[in-house]
């Protein structure tokens, strides 16, 4: 099974992608910041490679986030093994699939906007970005995968959506994170 890595403009996060016919998870996107007893088995192995501080998954590709102190060299060869034993199992199970949105009006453009323009660009970086609501001209965003805490996040929230968001929804006025 052919998986490759992507640099993302967070020096401390990789993007593993793997192949189409194999996706890691069923639908949506799934952030892990720390282990539960309750990870299924692929995850849990990924919690056992020293170094992983955090795991962000799509369908297409899984992105790793490393401590301060841990190589790349030391972590890559570990985390594409563990995707090549767990993968032939399955997708996993996203415990935290989205549910239909029944936004209207202002919002519904807003998460429309989100979906066509703003959420592959980011995914491109390893990243993802979720709403979370707009009230009095502010729309709040997660930003997640490779996107939490990178040196280059403020600039994509407000040079890149809070730019496109501003221009597209005139009711918009800015756009923060959570």
């Amino acid at each position: 099974m052919l998986i490759y890595t992507e640099i993302t403009p967070n020096p401390h996060s990789l993007k593993f992608v793997v192949p189409p016919e194999t996706p890691l998870l069923d639908r949506g996107t799934w952030e892990l910041t720390a282990p539960t007893p309750y990870d299924p088995p692929l995850v849990q192995a990924l919690w056992a490679i020293p170094g992983v501080q955090a795991l962000f998954f799509t369908r297409g590709f899984l992105t790793v986030t490393r401590t301060e102190n841990t190589a790349w060299q030391e972590l890559i060869p570990k985390v594409k093994e563990v995707l090549r034993t767990y993968l032939p199992a399955g997708p996993l199970t996203n415990p935290n699939a989205p549910t239909t949105s029944t936004a209207e009006g202002v919002e519904k453009q807003i998460q429309q906007i989100i979906e066509e323009y703003i959420r592959p660009g980011i995914a491109m970086d390893g990243g993802d970005v979720e709403y979370v609501g707009f009230a009095d001209g502010v729309v709040r965003l997660r930003l997640q995968g490779s996107c939490s805490g990178c040196p280059s996040s403020l600039f994509t929230l407000k040079a890149g959506i809070e730019a496109l968001l501003t221009r597209m929804v005139p009711e918009v006025k800015a756009v923060e994170a959570e």
